[in-house]
C-alpha cells in the first residue's frame, strides 16, 4: 500500500455518464492484484473531504515524454457520474493533480486453471473483472456475462473480447444483446457447464440473485462487494457487513475494505446483506 500524489494522464467519457481515467502510478503493475481498489482524492479543493473507492480496471505502461526516459507506469479506473465527487472527477484533465492510496483490499483467488470460469458483471461492476480475466485467459477458459439496464451500461466489450474472453451481453430493455437479466444467461450457462466457478461484481440485487443460483447448484462463487468507504484500510468500520453465522449474541462482522472487497459466498450472511450493503454504518 502506497500513498501517491500524482497526475492524471487522461480522462475520457466512454459511454453516457461513464468515464475512463488513466493515472500515473509507479509500481502498480507489480503491486496490484485483480479485485483490489484505490482510494481517490481530488486535490484542487477541500470538498469532497473523504476519498472515494474505485476498483482498478487495469495497469500498464505508456510511452515516455521523450527519448531516454522510462515508460510511464499507470493504472486505469472507470467510474460513473452519480454524485458530487464524480461530478468533480469528470471535469479533470491531463496534468491535474490527484492523490491515490492503494492498492487496497483482498482480491480474487484465480482458482484451479483446469476449471471453467464464468464472470458475471453488471454496469460499473465490470471494472474489477477485467484484470481477473486478463490473468485467467492464459490458463483457463473464460466466459463473461455482461448485464445492464440499457446499452449505455455495457462498457469495455471490445477490451474483454481482445483478451479472448467469450462474451455474452444482455440488457433489460433489449437495446443491446439479449433482452432480459444477466442472471437468466447465468442459469443457462451453468446448466451447460455445471463444473464452472463463478466470479461476480455488480449491483446488490444482481449479486444476491447470482448467489441464489449458485447455492442451488453448489457452484463455487466469489463476489466483489461495492460499498461506501471513508478510510479504505479498516480503521473507520464504516463498510462492515455481517458474516455467516452472525447473531446479536455472537456478532460476526467483516470489513469490506480490508477483509474484502472480494469474499467467498459462504463467508457472508445473505439474509442480511442486501438490506445492509451500500449503507455506511459509520456515517449513519
Amino acid at each position: 500500500m502506497k500513498n501517491y500524489k500524482t497526475i492524471i494522464l487522461s480522462n475520457q467519457e466512454i459511454s453516457p455518464g461513464y468515464y475512463r481515467m488513466r493515472i500515473l502510478a509507479p509500481e502498480y503493475n507489480k503491486l496490484a492484484k485483480p479485485g483490489q481498489f484505490v482510494m481517490f482524492r481530488v486535490q484542487r479543493s477541500l470538498p469532497p473531504l473523504l476519498r472515494r473507492p474505485f476498483g482498478i480496471f487495469c495497469t500498464g505502461y505508456a510511452a515516455p515524454d521523450c527519448d531516454g526516459m522510462p515508460e510511464k507506469e499507470f493504472i486505469e479506473i472507470i467510474y460513473k457520474v452519480v454524485g458530487s465527487g464524480t461530478e468533480i472527477m469528470q471535469e479533470l484533465h491531463q496534468g491535474d493533480r490527484v492523490e491515490l492510496l492503494g492498492p487496497l483490499g483482498r482480491g480474487f483467488d484465480l482458482g484451479d486453471p483446469e476449471e471453467e470460469k464464468i464472470l458475471v458483471g453488471g454496469g460499473i461492476g465490470l471494472v474489477p473483472l477485467y484484470m481477473l480475466a486478463e490473468r485467467m485467459v492464459a490458463n483457463s477458459k473464460v466466459r463473461l456475462l455482461m448485464g445492464g439496464r440499457t446499452r449505455d451500461d455495457i462498457i469495455t466489450v471490445t477490451e474483454f473480447e481482445r483478451l479472448g474472453v467469450e462474451t455474452y451481453v444482455s440488457t433489460e430493455d433489449g437495446s443491446l444483446g439479449e433482452e432480459g437479466l444477466v442472471t437468466q444467461v447465468l442459469e443457462r450457462k451453468l446448466a451447460k457447464y455445471p463444473k464452472a466457478s463463478v466470479y461476480a461484481c455488480g449491483p446488490m440485487p444482481m449479486i444476491d440473485a447470482v448467489q441464489k443460483i449458485c447455492a442451488t447448484r453448489n457452484t463455487p462463487l466469489q463476489v466483489s462487494l461495492e460499498a461506501l468507504m471513508a478510510c479504505g484500510v479498516g480503521a473507520c468500520l464504516g463498510c462492515v457487513v455481517k458474516g455467516a453465522g452472525h447473531t446479536d449474541e455472537n456478532p460476526q462482522y467483516l470489513c469490506t475494505c480490508k477483509q474484502g472487497p472480494v469474499f467467498l459466498a459462504e463467508q457472508l450472511d445473505w439474509s442480511r446483506l442486501e438490506k445492509q450493503q451500500g449503507n455506511c454504518g459509520g456515517c449513519s
